[in-house]
């Protein structure tokens, strides 16, 4: 059986990768929209990324906390033809996989995208799927959909780790 399709927006991978960048060394955290009717048809394309602040009281560089305060207000904000499908944080100067704290957080249904933030370079990223299951995270390929006129028709393939 073959995955339901995944994408991801130009324009939310780039909110995404600016604010890791900005919150360097520190790790980003925010939610991942996607249209609901789609997602009901087991479609997820994800096309706005939210950012919200990172509450963590230690350990910013290595932990994101998002205040349930927070998340509620999201949910209750976006469209009523929009749904919150995931989160994204980021993983400074480490890879772009879910860490053990990671695991132990992770809820069901959720996407998870992971961007890995280098002191120099460019990001990379990881999408995953938690498998409650298994309770491990299942890495995802992602299409990146609306990217610049270098990149092929219809956009990029990108998936675990990588850019």
């Amino acid at each position: 059986m073959t995955d339901p399709p995944w994408s991801l927006a130009a324009s939310a991978l780039a909110v995404i990768e600016a604010h890791g960048r900005t919150s360097y060394p520190e790790e980003c955290c925010g939610f991942l929209v996607a249209p609901a009717a789609e997602v009901s048809r087991g479609v997820r394309r994800i096309r706005e990324a939210i950012p919200t602040p990172n509450r963590a009281t230690a350990d910013r560089h290595r932990r994101y906390v998002i205040d349930p305060l927070e998340l509620a207000r999201v949910e209750r904000a976006i469209a009523p033809s929009a749904l919150l499908v995931g989160i994204y944080h980021s993983h400074p100067d480490h890879p772009a996989v879910p860490s053990e704290f990671d695991r132990e957080r992770a809820w069901p249904w959720y996407t998870y995208l992971v961007l890995s933030v280098p002191q120099t370079g460019a990001p990379t990223f990881g999408a995953f799927e938690w498998d409650p299951t298994t309770h491990q995270f299942h890495p995802r390929r992602l299409r990146i959909e609306g990217g610049a006129p270098s990149d092929p028709p219809g956009g990029r393939e990108d998936g675990e780790d990588n850019r």
